[in-house]
């Protein structure tokens, strides 16, 4: 097998190993399935942009929730920056009306109001992930983490509905 086969082999088997931790992070910027596919899209470019770059510095894991929430934060910019009309349905059956699923909409709409900094560090410890490598993610150190941890926390119990 040539170079090129074997890179592109790597990187295919890597993206299928990973597929479900970079849908996790375009999930936590969109709900619109359209824009998480783009997003997915846009992250899977900036991957494979940088697979040759990758010198094992961190583990894998690690580098692709960096690039994940990189390229996501600067989506979200984007997005914000250029005004779209959504189409919406004004009914779905299949929505949830239990006090703890309309509980976990609450806070999900609070936490959709942060920067997406915060938004990404908050995300990142939702889903279990320890201090020392949401700090390897984002670029700051766990100490830091833990101060802007308990700060998001403040803020979102600070928020209004």
């Amino acid at each position: 097998m040539d170079k090129m086969n074997k890179k592109e082999t790597d990187f295919i088997r890597i993206l299928k190993e990973y597929k479900t931790t970079i849908y996790t992070v375009c999930f936590m910027f969109s709900k619109d399935k359209d824009e998480v596919n783009d997003m997915y899209q846009e992250v899977s470019i900036n991957l494979w942009k940088g697979f040759d770059n990758f010198a094992q510095k961190s583990e894998m894991k690690t580098w692709i929730y960096r690039i994940s929430l990189n390229t996501c934060i600067s989506f979200d910019r984007k997005k914000k920056r250029r005004k779209t009309v959504p189409l919406t349905v004004d009914i779905d059956l299949f929505e949830d009306n239990d006090h703890e699923s309309k509980q976990i909409k609450a806070l999900y709409n609070r936490i959709n109001k942060l920067e997406p900094f915060d938004r990404a560090i908050i995300l990142l410890w939702l889903e279990n992930l320890p201090y020392d490598e949401i700090g390897a993610i984002v670029g700051i150190s766990t100490k830091n983490v833990s101060v802007r941890l308990s700060r998001i926390r403040e803020q979102l119990k600070n928020m209004h509905p």
